[in-house]
């Protein structure tokens, strides 16, 4: 296949295909290379009829906000999805759960239960990105991670298939599940608690606040960078290993937060992986220990 080659009949599809779709834009570090194809589905019912149509042609990733991906310089295979407002709906219920689209932000989710009296998601307040993003990597802030308030999801195979997994069949483990490769997340249940609006959002501005103070936010991240270990914590680690500030290329660690990586000077995402893969080595050489990427490295080199 040639990229000129559209991959799929686009009769009757009513979202947007992009050929050779720059990708640097819609992350947050602002780097790396370009999809082969971006599809923005119009709706649900779009969304299964090009990967019914592709049928499992090429590789599908699901794209969010971006935020805790390096997309590699080589850009990306095969076609990336991303969900847009179609996919951003919220709905509240009386049982205390909440219904919500795969392409909402987490800051929207946790201000729609406040709003309705419903405790228990203010952590999805902390965590930058989508509910898409959140429940294939199970993740988490401030105590709390996906898997203690999901219920289940609906998920778009990549034959175009709509499946409902339950929570449990997800598997999940710390800031992983078993989700299928190339499925797309388009809407999730979470089980919260009734609350007090003025306590939730009283707890909401907490997070936000302890963010504001140890997170660098203002600048071109990717967010938590390695997992924590067991029993320990990855900032501390890496500064213990004397990384706090090094730089590689147009890429550095953190000063605020040694867990970050930042782009300050128009770094390549090879400069943020590099300087990703000489923080792990110091770290084993300095404590022993093997840290793990948290931020997901897609794409080619």
């Amino acid at each position: 296949m040639t990229a000129l080659d559209e991959p799929v009949d686009t009769t009757g599809l009513r979202g947007k295909l992009t050929p050779d779709a720059p990708l640097a834009k819609l992350v947050w570090f602002k780097a790396g290379g370009k999809a082969d194809w971006l599809f923005e589905p119009a709706d649900l019912e779009d969304l299964r009829l090009f990967l019914e149509r592709l049928g499992g042609r090429l590789p599908v990733m699901a794209l969010g906000l971006g935020s805790n991906m390096i997309v590699r310089d080589g850009g990306v295979p095969g076609v990336v999805i991303r969900l847009g407002k179609p996919f951003a709906k919220i709905e509240t219920h009386a049982d205390h759960t909440l219904t919500c689209g795969g392409g909402a932000h987490g800051i929207l989710v946790a201000s729609t239960a406040r709003d309705a009296g419903i405790a228990g998601v203010e952590f999805m307040r902390g965590i930058p990105g989508t509910v898409g993003g959140f429940v294939r990597m199970n993740g988490g802030a401030y105590g709390r991670e996906v898997s203690d308030v999901l219920i289940d999801c609906d998920v778009v195979l990549p034959d175009g298939n709509l499946v409902t997994l339950l929570a449990a069949e997800l598997r999940y483990t710390y800031r992983h599940s078993e989700l299928p490769e190339g499925a797309v997340v388009v809407r999730a249940r979470f089980q919260g608690e009734p609350g007090d609006p003025a306590a939730i959002g009283a707890k909401m501005d907490a997070i936000g606040e302890a963010r504001e103070n140890s997170q660098p936010l203002r600048t071109k991240t990717g967010g938590s960078t390695f997992k924590n270990p067991p029993g320990k914590k990855a900032w501390e680690l890496v500064d213990a290993a004397g990384c706090r500030g090094l730089k590689m290329g147009g890429a550095q660690v953190s000063e605020k937060h040694t867990n970050f990586l930042l782009n300050v000077d128009d770094a390549t995402s090879a400069d943020i992986e590099g300087l990703g893969e000489e923080v792990k080595r110091r770290v084993r050489a300095n404590s022993g220990v093997e840290l793990e990427w948290e931020i997901q490295r897609v794409g080619r080199p």
